[in-house]
């Protein structure tokens, strides 16, 4: 029993030596620490594009037109008309007792109403026979040529317009201005000059 005790005496020294020595920490050692990695800079995102806009409906179709009906085939075109005959020369004409000359007042082309009267006479006889007529104009002496001529032309166009109008075809009727170039009368009178402001009818059988 003793010697048990004294065992035990002589352990518990050495167990207390033994802890002693595990448990006394150790230095630690000493490291160097590493830098820490370059943080890289923040840069910031740029903005988000703006959503585009959402695509407008497609319209409707639309429906196709109804086809059309076939377009006629043109008319063949009319011929040609034959050219009218030139008019007779004024030489073929002569003169007939049965159409009577009218007059004009100085530098007029109208006609009067006693010419009318004589313009319905005439009118009468050509209705009743189937001749051509010419119609001269003339003026007297008092003016240019040139001035004259047309002067006379209109003096005959007013008694063709007349003869048309009481019922004469106009495709008989040839008109021509003289002007001044064929006096019925050469004194240089009023009563001359009166005398060669006329309309004279001459006609051709057809």
């Amino acid at each position: 029993m003793s010697h048990r005790r004294g065992s035990l005496l002589l352990v518990a020294p050495l167990l207390i030596l033994a802890l002693f020595l595990v448990g006394c920490p150790k230095r630690p050692a000493t490291s160097v620490a590493a830098a820490p990695p370059p943080v890289a800079p923040v840069v910031a995102a740029p903005p988000a594009p703006a959503p585009a806009p959402a695509p407008a409906p497609a319209p409707a179709p639309t429906p196709p037109p109804p086809p059309a009906a076939a377009a006629p085939a043109p008319a063949p075109a009319p011929a040609p008309a034959p050219p009218a005959p030139p008019p007779p020369r004024p030489a073929e004409f002569m003169a007939n007792p049965n159409l009577k000359e009218i007059h004009f007042d100085f530098d007029k082309y109208n006609i009067r109403p006693e010419d009318a009267k004589i313009l319905d006479g005439n009118a009468a006889w050509l209705k009743s026979n189937n001749n051509l007529v010419l119609i001269e104009g003339h003026c007297d002496e008092r003016g240019t040529a040139e001035y004259n001529l047309a002067l006379g032309e209109r003096r005959a166009k007013s008694a063709m317009n007349y003869l048309v109008a009481q019922g004469v075809q106009a495709n008989r009727i040839t008109i021509i201005s003289y002007g001044k170039e064929r006096p019925v009368c050469t004194e240089h009178t009023e009563a001359c000059w009166a005398r060669n402001r006329r309309d004279a009818f001459l006609t051709k059988a057809q």
